[in-house]
């Protein structure tokens, strides 16, 4: 009897750990295939920030159609997506040594370009220039970064040897205009609407000591010719003002010239023997017969004035 139950016991409970293994052995399955699901699901979906947008590509061949910014889904396992930024890109090309026109190089010049491309032609410039892509610090790639990088240095230069040394101070928007076309037309020749450079700005611009020396002395110079022009505008002032009061003069001599006559200045003299008559103590020597004022009033000319 006794191990007729102990039988019955054993069936029993060997028949329980059956279903708990079987039970523990489903519920692994079941956690197994949401873990597959959900690693399929994020292998799946990925997004893309605002402002850039994402090329994806399938056992080695690119989708030339990119995904815009969002939530896109992709197949796993065979689909890769790289994300590349759409936005303004700046790239910093420092400490460049560059000659000017006069054959003198700068010490040091710090130019910053920026350039975007367009969203519609990422993949392209991502395919044709797959070395030149450059991931940033926030992962996002920046398409045909080398490739304006290397363009920029030429460009600048080529312009920077069109200006002299003594000039670059003064002109750096001129420099700054001159380097971005310079740099677009390279690239419309190569990618034509690909690549669109939208600003240029030189950050510092430091010429050697001895061209900055030059600069002062010119810029002295300058100031000097300023202060003699100045002067010169001055004198030529003053020659007129002196040429005007000449001709003033002149007129006016012209005037009483034209309107003496001998009685007038008989006149005159009369009354001046009168003033020197009333004045006591003084003695006034007068030719006989008032022969000798002839010398002294030109009656010739008084003649010819009155007539």
């Amino acid at each position: 009897m006794a191990s007729r139950f102990k039988r019955d016991l054993a069936r029993l409970t060997g028949g329980t750990l059956r279903n708990i293994e079987l039970r523990n052995t489903m519920q692994i399955k079941i956690i197994a295939a949401a873990v597959l699901v959900g690693v399929i699901g994020f292998m799946s979906a990925y997004t893309v920030e605002s402002g850039n947008v994402a090329v994806e590509r399938t056992l080695g061949k690119v989708n030339h159609e990119e995904q815009l910014q969002g939530l896109n889904f992709k197949m796993p396992f065979l689909t890769t997506s790289i994300e590349f930024s759409a936005k303004e890109i700046a790239i910093d090309i420092n400490d460049l040594t560059p000659k000017a026109a006069d054959n003198l190089s700068l010490k040091d010049l710090d130019v910053s370009v920026f350039y975007r491309v367009p969203k519609d032609r990422v993949s392209e410039l991502m395919v044709k220039y797959a070395a030149a892509a450059v991931r940033g610090a926030d992962g996002i790639y920046m398409p045909a970064y080398g490739l304006l990088v290397r363009e920029a240095r030429a460009a600048i230069y080529e312009q920077v040897s069109e200006i002299d040394s003594l000039q670059l101070h003064k002109q750096r928007e001129l420099l700054q205009s001159a380097v971005l076309e310079e740099l677009q037309g390279r690239l419309e020749q190569s990618d034509a609407g690909d690549i669109i450079i939208t600003r240029v700005v030189v950050r510092a611009l430091n010429t050697d000591p001895s061209i900055e020396a030059a600069i002062r002395e010119a810029v002295e110079a300058e100031k000097r010719l300023e202060a003699k022009q100045v002067q010169v505008e001055i004198a030529k002032k003053d020659a007129e003002i002196e040429i005007e009061r000449a001709k003033g003069i002149a007129e006016a001599n012209k005037i009483i010239n034209s309107s003496l006559t001998a009685e007038y200045l008989q006149h005159e003299v009369n009354k001046a023997l009168q003033r020197f008559a009333d004045n006591d103590g003084s003695v006034v020597v007068i030719p006989a017969n008032m022969q000798g004022f002839e010398m002294i009033l030109d009656s010739g000319q008084l003649r010819r004035s009155n007539q």
